[in-house]
């Protein structure tokens, strides 16, 4: 199934102070903190987010180097218009208070954290992220990866006005749900729907999850593309060679842009009329909505190129 657009936050949003504009996030790659040569060559990569990870990616001897270098790569500025986030360990191990206050200071434009299950965490963090002097900018990306968060995602999704990124951790959640990883996402799609629909309820962006197989470029392509359909904003991945196809999958295609104009043009062209129909369809306001949509998601993209 070919989709014509790209999802974004609403053209009407939910909050007060998230902003209509586009922000692309197709391609968000997770990167090992510790590892100097991986950090290095993300400055190169055509991704649009980076998620530099102090959690599952580095082992315990390495995460106060890890730490330190991440934040070093968010204050460095060598980084282009990629939109840094650091991903810390999780509420109650041993490394998390140090891990948000350090990224706090750093002000990334994001600080990723895992298994965030209820409301009360999500302010919590919000508290602790203020606490430690986190700029303005600085938002909270909550990972939902349990059948606790799911359960909770439309409470998760409104607990604070600084939470702006749903993040699926579909590995997890597979292993919670004591379920198995098959082609389709058969036992995934109820959990990712409902993330969805509470992510488009309150306003703020979700990316869909990892796809672990980096030698499956096929397999790889339909979950972009399953990924896509179902209305999320981008995916995280794993491996830089993931990086294209994913660009390319949730961005407008030339067909949907040129689609797009030309609804707009007939619109405009049939200002004050009854109906107006491009192409002999009927067009309505949704279909200039959307079609503005695609064409300001389109101009956001080619601005990063």
């Amino acid at each position: 199934m070919t989709r014509s657009w790209p999802r974004s936050t609403p053209t009407t949003p939910r909050r007060t102070d998230v902003s209509t504009t586009y922000t692309p996030r197709r391609s968000v790659l997770y990167m090992p903190s510790s590892n100097a040569r991986a950090l290095e060559k993300a400055k190169t990569l055509p991704v649009d987010a980076l998620i530099l990870d102090l959690e599952d990616a580095v082992g315990p001897d390495d995460k106060p180097a890890a730490r330190a270098a991440a934040c070093a790569a968010v204050a460095s500025g060598e980084y282009g218009d990629r939109e840094l986030t650091i991903r810390i360990n999780g509420i109650g191990t041993q490394w998390h208070d140090e891990d948000l206050a350090a990224a706090s200071q750093a002000g990334p434009a994001g600080i990723v954290v895992p298994k965030v299950n209820t409301p009360d965490e999500v302010r919590q963090l919000v508290a602790a992220m203020e606490a430690a002097g986190a700029p303005e900018h600085t938002k909270l990306w909550a990972m939902v990866e349990t059948p606790e968060a799911i359960f909770n995602a439309r409470e998760l999704a409104t607990a604070s006005d600084r939470l702006a990124v749903f993040v699926m951790g579909t590995n997890d959640l597979v292993k919670e749900l004591q379920a198995d990883h098959v082609p389709g996402r058969a036992p995934l799609l109820t959990s990712l729907s409902w993330a969805l629909l509470a992510a488009r309820a309150a306003g703020i962006a979700i990316l869909d999850g990892v796809y672990n197989n980096v030698k499956d470029a096929d397999g790889f392509l339909a979950e972009c593309e399953q990924g896509r359909d179902m209305g999320f904003d981008g995916k995280t991945l794993i491996h830089p060679g993931q990086v294209e196809v994913c660009n390319t999958t949730f961005a407008p295609s030339p067909e949907a842009v040129e689609e797009a104009r030309g609804i707009l043009e007939s619109w405009e062209a049939g200002a004050g009329k009854g109906v107006v129909t491009h192409n002999g369809k009927m067009i309505e306001n949704l279909h200039v909505d959307i079609a503005r949509r695609v064409l300001s998601t389109h101009d956001a993209i080619r601005a990063r190129a």
